[in-house]
This record gives structure tokens, C-alpha cells and sequence, in this order.
């Protein structure tokens, strides 16, 4: 703040746009939201399409493993972002109990397989049957939708 206050106000003039409060905080956390968004549709959305549709092709499926591990590296950062982004503002990180940390813990739990599975699957995959790489991407697609599952006890109980 300036010392003659001139600056806050002509902050607070330019912040509202035709009577909406325009928040830098809230932007940032709408764009970390649609990233999150993107990487949650790139496991649930790569992981039906890798058992419905790429059974018979496995560049395609391997492509789609690609696809659901970038993913869950994705809900990683993103996720991490959103505590830096309240950390930055707020000088602390969000002020969440009960069912909703044990929520996150989870989500954090399964991006942490997600990832070492998606990244295994890739390595080894040409020496494992059909029916392995099958389990794992039955396994993987129930731990994305489990994750998303678990964002909603997230968002409601924060």
C-alpha cells in the first residue's frame, strides 16, 4: 500500500468488472481447476477407451497408457499447485479434516500408483499375456474412478 492509500483504491476500481470482483486468486485456481479436470478425463476417459476400444491394437493401447500415466502425473501437479496457490495467498495451506483429508490422502495415494503402475505397465508390458495387461487396466481405470469418486467427498466436506 502506497502512503497515500491511492494505489489500494485504484486496485480495488480496476479488480471490479461491470459489478463482478475480479480475483487473481480465483483465476488461478479456475485454470489449476480445468487442468485438474483435463487429467481426471485423461485416466477415467484413456482407461475406457484402453479396455473397450484398443484391445486389439497395442500401439494404440500403449499410446492410451501414455495417455492415463500423463494423466495421473498431471493430477499430481496440479493437485500440488492448488496447496501452493493457497499457500501463496493465504500464507497457509487450506484448512481441511476429516473426510475430506482422508479424501485427499486417497486421491494423493492413487496418483501415486496410477503413476508407478502406468510407468511399470510401459517397461514391461511386452513380456507380460493379454490377460495381465488386461488386470492392469481394468485395476487402473477403478483407481481413476475411484479418485474422481473421491474429489467429490473433497470438494463438499472442505
Amino acid at each position: 500500500m502506497s502512503s497515500s492509500g491511492s494505489t489500494d483504491a485504484s486496485w480495488l476500481r480496476l479488480s471490479k468488472m461491470s459489478g463482478f470482483f475480479f480475483s487473481t486468486q480465483l483465476l488461478l485456481y479456475a485454470c489449476i481447476q480445468a487442468l485438474h479436470n483435463l487429467g481426471a478425463v485423461a485416466i477415467v476417459g484413456g482407461g475406457a477407451a484402453a479396455l473397450l476400444l484398443a484391445r486389439r491394437s497395442p500401439g494404440v493401447q500403449r499410446t492410451l497408457v501414455w495417455v492415463i500415466t500423463l494423466g495421473w502425473i498431471n493430477q499430481g501437479v496440479t493437485g500440488a499447485l492448488f496447496g501452493a496457490t493457497s499457500y501463496f495467498y493465504d500464507g497457509r495451506l487450506p484448512d481441511i479434516h476429516g473426510i475430506a483429508l482422508t479424501a485427499l490422502l486417497f486421491k494423493m495415494a492413487c496418483a501415486v500408483v496410477g503413476i508407478i503402475l502406468g510407468m511399470t505397465y510401459l517397461r514391461f508390458e511386452h513380456g507380460w499375456s493379454g490377460a495381465v495387461q488386461r488386470r492392469i487396466l481394468v485395476f487402473d481405470f477403478g483407481l481413476g474412478l475411484a479418485a474422481l469418486t473421491a474429489a467429490a467427498f473433497l470438494r463438499w466436506f472442505s
